[in-house]
């Protein structure tokens, strides 16, 4: 409960008033009024940097966003004049310490960051343009072959269809009969090749029959000598 009454008093009396009240400074060209609420905008900065960390640890304490309430009216209060009071003594000493480091930082950052950006940026549109290319070309492709396909089957007849199977049996038909023919070939040579190998056998055991009839022979004969 304490955290919506806060946000919805925050949000009116600590944004929307001093918004319309910097908008009449403006109009009326008051610099009372102008330096005043400058003052309070750059407290309330650093005021929503330490509210941001404090939330996350110190919730828990009572009376927390009561105190948060209280502070937004101190600030906010011409008899209380809190925002020109935080300004004078804490804020501006602190950035004037530092006015010139920071300077460098946010020129270092932003330099850093404008360069990010543009490296980013090329690379960014260096894949885009490239996966653009790769979609096309392909698409392409597709398409070429889709219209190649089309064609070639509008092109062919049902008469030249049955032509070609046609063809296609016969060859497929032609091949077993060379197949065929070609297993005969190969019977028919084992039976030469056996039939070679029986007569050479039949022609040597005749010749070692004629060779030991002539060497019986000669035997008788060196016997009858003697």
């Amino acid at each position: 409960m304490s955290v919506m009454v806060y946000s919805s008093f925050r949000l009116v009396f600590g944004t929307l008033y001093p918004a319309y009240a910097s908008y009449k400074a403006i109009k009326t060209r008051s610099n009372k009024e102008y330096l005043k609420w400058m003052m309070y905008w750059i407290v309330m900065a650093f005021f929503s940097c330490v509210e941001t960390i404090a939330d996350i640890f110190v919730a828990w304490l009572p009376f927390y966003y009561e105190l948060k309430i209280l502070f937004v009216l101190w600030l906010l209060s011409p008899a209380t004049k809190g925002s020109t009071i935080l300004y004078r003594k804490l804020v501006h000493p602190q950035l004037a310490k530092r006015e010139t480091e920071i300077d460098s930082y946010l020129q270092k950052a932003s330099d850093q960051g404008y360069s990010a950006i543009l490296s980013l940026g090329s690379r960014g549109f260096s894949y885009v343009t490239n996966v653009a290319m790769t979609t096309a070309i392909k698409g392409q492709a597709q398409l070429a072959d889709k219209i190649k396909k089309s064609y070639s089957m509008n092109d062919i007849s049902p008469d030249q269809l049955d032509g070609a199977q046609r063809r296609s049996s016969r060859l497929h038909r032609e091949d077993d009969e060379i197949t065929d023919d070609e297993e005969e070939l190969r019977e028919m040579d084992e039976e030469d090749m056996e039939g070679d190998d029986e007569d050479e056998l039949i022609q040597g055991s005749k010749k070692k029959q004629a060779y030991s009839h002539k060497e019986g022979s000669k035997k008788r004969k060196n016997v009858i000598s003697t």
